[in-house]
C-alpha cells in the first residue's frame, strides 16, 4: 500500500521574512552549498518523506517542529502542516543553531 502522500502534487513550501533573513545569512556564508540547499528545497516540496532528508520530529521546547538534513552538518527547520500540505520553513543551519 502507497503512503497517502504517494501521488499527490507537490506541497507548498511557505518561506516566512525571517526564514528569508536567516537563510540569505547562511547562504552567505555557504555560497558552496547553494546547489546542494536549493536541491533540498526541491526534494521537500516534492516529497517530504523521502529518505535522504531524513524528516525527524523535534521535542523539547522545539516541540511541533520537524528537521530535515541539508547535509551531514547542516539542517533545515519546519513547520509540517502536512494536513494542509504547507512546509512552513523556520531556520536553517547548523546542528547547534537549530536546535536552539
Amino acid at each position: 500500500m502507497w503512503p497517502d502522500w504517494a501521488g499527490k502534487m507537490p506541497f507548498t513550501l511557505v518561506f516566512t521574512e525571517s526564514y528569508n533573513r536567516r537563510a540569505a545569512r547562511w547562504l552567505k556564508r555557504h555560497p558552496d552549498l547553494r546547489g546542494t540547499y536549493l536541491k533540498t528545497l526541491q526534494l521537500l516540496e516534492a516529497n517530504p518523506h523521502h529518505p535522504s532528508l531524513r524528516l525527524h520530529a523535534l521535542g523539547g521546547k522545539l516541540d511541533g517542529l520537524h528537521a530535515i538534513s541539508i547535509n551531514l552538518s547542516y539542517r533545515i527547520t519546519l513547520e509540517f502542516l502536512i494536513e494542509d500540505d504547507r512546509i512552513v520553513l523556520v531556520n536553517v543551519g547548523d546542528h547547534d543553531a537549530v536546535y536552539r
